[in-house]
This record gives structure tokens, C-alpha cells and sequence, in this order.
């Protein structure tokens, strides 16, 4: 038998699906960190480290800036002539890498006397564009072909020795470990896909296994939460997807640009998400349930 609610709950109800509601939106909702046009359409790679985000192209390409708590940039260091950095990770001596697309190289980047110098240059790279780095100071570096929508998967030693993991995929771009760095997952942008590999303690990928995948627009940078929820950026779509480790879309992120580029954990509690984004040229922010590296 059906049975009504009291007459005198339905407003009391009706305010609560109102809160709930509200409050939802609220939350998954990013809001601007930088001013507007401050980067170039080439906006991305955000790396937040002691205490401080960096962002490639500032003002023009083939820099690095360097952003407060406050969403202040300012330069931090031009790049040597030929060379646009895409994407920025740290070793664990606190040094600065760099995937440089135009110069195919990875970079490297002393932070106290900001000298920059090629640490791997291989005539096989297309156009090094995401990286991600392991606790053993192994870099693994997404390497797409725009041209014929094709790519690959580096792996690059702490002593500079590399080679390739993974061949013959589609357009790779966004790339990152799972909190365990027993997963490597891999985007491919023009292809929609996204891949995962188990990853031995030599640093050899295995059982590429298709994780997920999009009907529409396109992928960019990832990054995992320590709880391994996959944070993935949808270039075109203007938002974040959080995904489980299933595969499932737990929630999306609505930002105010478009392009979504790439996206970093930091702040004091490591759950800030900072979003570079390539129409608006600056960095958004959302905060994320959990904390990421």
C-alpha cells in the first residue's frame, strides 16, 4: 500500500533536496587560481613542488613559470632556444624535468642555479609530451605522433638509459601511476582510449588491458588520487572526470574554459587540483575529496 508523506515533511524535504543540490554544485565546480592570458595556448604540465605551482609558457613558449599560493606568476626561466617544455615532473634529488617537444628531449633543470640540460635525446622521439615518475626515479613518457595520430611509451632510467615499453598505439598523451606504481594508465587523445599496463619492479610493462572509453571530445593530462581514482582531463568538454579504479565515472569537474590541458594535486594538503587550461591560458582550481601526489 502506497503511503504519503505528513503534509507538514514536504517542505522539510523539498529544502533538503534543495541544499543537497546546491551544495553538489559547489563542490564540483572549479574556480579560477590565475588571471586570464597570463600562459599561451600552450598552457599545461602544472607541477606543484615545496610549496610552489609551476606551469609551462608563461607569457610566451618555452618557459616555465612559477606561481604563489596567492595565483601570482612570474618567470621562473626561459628554455633554451628550440626547446617548449609540455609537461613537469620531479626527482627525488628535487630536480626539474621537463618533456620538450619541439627539441625532442627530456630536460633537466637544476632549481638552485636554474642551469637546464639535456638528460636523454633520442632520434626516435616524435614529440615527448606527458611524463609521470616512479619512486625509483623512473620516468615514463607518452610520445605521440600528431601527424599520423600514432604513439608510444618510454621508459627512462634514474642513469639516463631508456627505451621503449609500449609501440604501436594511438595518439598518447596523458600518462600516470597508481598510488602503488603497479599501474601505469595511458591516454590516447584522437583515439578516445584509455589504457592501463601492469608495471613489474624492473620498469617493464604488461597485460594492456583498455580501461576506459569516450564517445566525444578528446583526453589530456591525468593524475591519480592516493585512494587510485583516475583524475582525467577532457579537452573540449570543459570539465574533469574522476574515475574509479573500476572505470567508473564517480563525478565530473565543470571548469569555466573549455580546453582542459592537464591537472596537478599540491596545496598544504595535497588536495587542491590545479587545472591548466588552454582557451582561457590560466589555471583553475578545484578541491578533491582526497589527497594525490
Amino acid at each position: 500500500m502506497n503511503k504519503k508523506a505528513p503534509f507538514f515533511l514536504i517542505p522539510i524535504f523539498i529544502s533538503l533536496v534543495v541544499v543537497f543540490t546546491t551544495t553538489k554544485k559547489k563542490k564540483f565546480k572549479a574556480k579560477d587560481f590565475t588571471h586570464e592570458n597570463l600562459f599561451t595556448e600552450n598552457c599545461e604540465g602544472p607541477n606543484y613542488h615545496d610549496g610552489k605551482l609551476y606551469v609551462v609558457n608563461f607569457q610566451k613558449d618555452g618557459t616555465i613559470g612559477v606561481v604563489d599560493d596567492a595565483g601570482n606568476v612570474e618567470l621562473f626561466l626561459t628554455l633554451p632556444e628550440g626547446s617548449t617544455a609540455n609537461a613537469i615532473q620531479f626527482n627525488s634529488k628535487g630536480e626539474m624535468l621537463l618533456a620538450d617537444f619541439t627539441g625532442h628531449n627530456i630536460l633537466k633543470v637544476d632549481m638552485s642555479t636554474k642551469e637546464v640540460s639535456v638528460f636523454v635525446h633520442d632520434s626516435l622521439f616524435n614529440q615527448p609530451n606527458d611524463l609521470c615518475i616512479n619512486s625509483r626515479d623512473q620516468i615514463f613518457a607518452s610520445d605521440p605522433n600528431w601527424k599520423t595520430s600514432t604513439g608510444q611509451v618510454w621508459r627512462i632510467d634514474a642513469d639516463g638509459q631508456h627505451q621503449i615499453v609500449a609501440e604501436r598505439m594511438g595518439t598518447t598523451n596523458g600518462i600516470t601511476l597508481s598510488p602503488d606504481e603497479k599501474i601505469l594508465y595511458v591516454n590516447e587523445s584522437v583515439q578516445r582510449k584509455i589504457w592501463k599496463f601492469d608495471i613489474d619492479e624492473a620498469g617493464n610493462l604488461s597485460n594492456k588491458t583498455l580501461f576506459k572509453e569516450y564517445a566525444d571530445h578528446g583526453f589530456d593530462g591525468m593524475k591519480c588520487d592516493n585512494e587510485g581514482n583516475l583524475y582525467v582531463t577532457r579537452y573540449g568538454a570543459g570539465q574533469v572526470d574522476v574515475l574509479n579504479p573500476q572505470g567508473e565515472v564517480i563525478h565530473s569537474v565543470r571548469t569555466k574554459g573549455l580546453k582542459t590541458s592537464n591537472i596537478a594535486f599540491g596545496g598544504r594538503n595535497g588536495k587542491t587540483c590545479f587545472v591548466t587550461l588552454q582557451d582561457r591560458k590560466c589555471v583553475e582550481v578545484f578541491e578533491s575529496k582526497f589527497a594525490g601526489k
